[in-house]
């Protein structure tokens, strides 16, 4: 009989924790835990927890790796919005980039990471419109950086400058709106420049200068 029982009490519990699993509200809504498998497979593909039909608490997703689900994002949702911290993760587990998703849009700040360690690769930033904004960083794997540029409204707009991994100053740009306009200077290693000039609206325009060792060696006049 206590065999029978505990039969019985197990089959009950597996039961109900079964039918709170993928349920629906009264409005037809996902409520609750959920859990998907890739089509036609036992391989889970997301788990997470809805609120009559809202995302809330943390998200898991997986990718279909030889039969295996391997963790491949996180989303932590905010209740009161549809903003979530999100994680991406490589197949080892490493963390490939991280930030704030608002559905489907990029926004505030974004790291992404080196493959061989865990200094940054890059950092950038969005408006609330999933669009680029303020400066974008990348960076050289030992840490030194390599390039920094300012967008605006997704554009490149400002100075931009590439660094050697020596943090020598290697190359200085401006853009307007996208487009190249305003100085443009190449240096060499020892901080001479190399070649100087001016762009207009991406063209080059008016008088170029070339340089060896210091030492001017060309003019060419691109008016």
């Amino acid at each position: 009989m206590k065999l029978l029982h505990l039969t019985l009490v197990l089959f009950i519990t597996s039961f109900v924790s079964a039918q709170s699993i993928n349920q629906l509200d009264a409005n037809g809504k996902r409520d609750g835990i959920w859990k998907k498998n890739f089509d036609g497979t036992n391989v889970l593909r997301y788990e997470g927890e809805f609120t009559h039909g809202k995302e809330t608490g943390l998200f898991k997703f997986y990718k279909n790796i030889k039969n295996k689900a391997v963790l491949t994002a996180t989303k932590k949702f905010n209740p009161q919005t549809n903003i979530a911290e999100v994680t991406f993760y490589g197949s080892t587990g490493k963390v490939i980039s991280e930030g704030k998703m608002n559905g489907k849009l990029y926004i505030g700040e974004w790291k992404y990471y080196q493959k061989n360690n865990n200094n940054l690769l890059i950092l950038e930033h969005y408006n609330l419109k999933g669009e680029l904004e303020g400066e974008r960083v990348v960076y050289y794997e030992n840490g030194v950086m390599a390039e920094k540029q300012n967008y605006k409204a997704g554009v490149l707009d400002g100075e931009a400058l590439s660094y050697s991994e020596s943090n020598k100053l290697i190359n200085r740009s401006h853009y307007v709106n996208g487009v190249m306009d305003g100085k443009y200077v190449v240096y060499a290693l020892d901080g001479t420049a190399e070649v100087e000039g001016q762009f207009k609206q991406g063209q080059k325009s008016g008088i170029w200068k070339y340089y060896e060792n210091g030492n001017l060696k060309e003019q060419k006049n691109f008016d």
